[in-house]
């Protein structure tokens, strides 16, 4: 019988997130270089900012929250930022403070995480989905416009890879057609638009703090910031149970036969220490961020520049080692944009490689050790999606074959060393060179 304090070894499979937590294949390949689910880098000062807010009265929603929100508004030149404990939350918030309810369209685009629909889902919303740019990746202005109706009440972007959209034509397709805009920059802190930081140009940006993301608050994390002060009320409501103060001008209030009455002196408990209203029917919930997650993320946000310069260097080297391999098309970087490289997205060009991306990948993973993971599939094509719209094949074609036929993203992150750079592009050239002599 093995000793009770002994700990269990883990073994790579007992992950409960699946594709969210990690990639362990235990499938006997042996890897060179794995796919990361850690994008960012801890230090010491990422440990004592943990311990130290451990010492905190307040474990949550604190002095570390308030702080981790004004530095992150001035890093993305915002007026406001909220907390949130993950990019999913902050986006559900955004919608409820859009008031987007049953019957109403919301433009996105089909490659993204499923969370970017799923809080459209949630209130009764139809996500409509506009065909991508197939060299950024990014929702195409000119497939927008094309989807507005009567019904369609706000535009989704999401800056894939961490290239951020084309913004300008966007905003002018929505003021034209009174449209709010939600920037969903999960992929994005630290990119620029025309030296405009992601989240600063919508009505409303979202950030995602998961382990994946350029920086991360303990694994999971988001931010909601605006421009727009007259919704920022409700955004306060809807992360926080709808919870608010009592109006100051009431005087006197009746419960169950009990009568309270405000006086010249401001005593805490009269009424009682908080009220709950509703925004127009809709109704928040607990989204709070708590104080060590603020905390890292007021470090990891003092390294977001490093962290940023680390992830271009490494994106370009990929890029110039990989450069003139025949049928291999490197992540393209706009001119317009500050890209972070959350991602780096390489793709197959079938007819010149002369080989299926499928095959490519297989061989890069199983011969070569290189460990790529796909983003993302149409979200139209999901279970739940097909069944309750009922949405065409073929809705986007350079989405779909952007997925399924041209796209994989190799490790990326600010941990990579040279022998990482220099084993990934050796290894991209030996499965071009492998699959164009099988003629696979």
């Amino acid at each position: 019988m093995s000793d009770k304090n002994e700990k269990a070894a883990y073994t790579g499979s007992d992950t409960e997130g699946g594709i969210t937590s990690g990639y362990q294949m235990n499938d006997g390949v042996k890897l060179k270089v794995p796919y990361s689910f850690f994008g960012s880098i801890y230090d010491e000062d990422d440990k004592r900012a943990v311990l130290d807010a451990m010492k905190q009265d307040s474990q949550t929603m604190g002095p570390q929250v308030q702080l981790f929100q004004k530095e992150f508004a001035e890093e993305c030149g915002v007026k406001h930022a909220f907390a949130t404990n993950s990019c999913t939350t902050a986006m559900h918030v955004a919608t409820q403070v859009f008031g987007i309810t049953e019957g109403d369209e919301v433009i996105i685009t089909p490659v993204t995480f499923i969370a970017t629909s799923l809080v459209v889902l949630k209130e009764g919303g139809k996500p409509v989905y506009a065909d991508i740019d197939p060299r950024t990746f990014n929702i195409d202005p000119a497939k927008i416009e094309e989807k507005v109706t009567d019904k369609t009440k706000a535009i989704y972007v999401v800056h894939y890879g961490g290239q951020m959209c084309d913004m300008d034509p966007i905003m002018e397709i929505a003021k034209k057609y009174n449209l709010y805009v939600l920037e969903d920059c999960a992929h994005a802190a630290g990119s620029k638009y025309k030296g405009k930081p992601a989240g600063s140009i919508g009505d409303i940006g979202c950030f995602s703090f998961h382990s994946l993301k350029n920086i991360t608050t303990l694994g999971e994390g988001g931010m909601i910031t605006t421009n727009n002060d007259r919704l920022t009320d409700s955004i306060n409501r809807m992360r926080v149970m709808s919870i608010t103060t009592w109006a100051p001008d009431q005087k006197e209030f009746i419960f169950g036969g009990f009568r309270s009455v405000k006086t010249g002196i401001k005593d805490y408990w009269i009424p009682s220490h908080f009220d709950v209203i509703d925004d127009e029917g809709k109704w928040g919930c607990n989204y709070r961020m708590n104080e060590a997650q603020a905390a890292v993320g007021r470090t990891q946000l003092k390294k977001l520049g490093m962290l940023i310069d680390k992830r271009r260097e490494n994106a370009r080297y990929i890029t110039d080692g990989i450069k003139g391999v025949k049928g291999i098309t490197p992540t393209y970087e706009s001119s317009d944009c500050y890209h972070s490289y959350h991602l780096y997205t390489l793709c197959i060009e079938e007819d010149e490689l002369g080989a299926s991306r499928d095959n490519f990948l297989r061989v890069l993973y199983r011969e070569e050790g290189i460990q790529c993971i796909l983003h993302y599939q149409p979200t139209y094509h999901f279970t739940g999606l097909k069944k309750l719209y009922d949405y065409p094949d073929k809705l986007c074609p350079n989405a779909e074959k952007f997925f399924y036929r041209r796209e994989l993203n190799l490790p990326m992150h600010p941990r990579l060393t040279r022998n990482d750079l220099d084993t990934m592009i050796q290894g991209v050239k030996n499965a071009a060179e492998k699959v164009r002599n099988s003629g696979s």
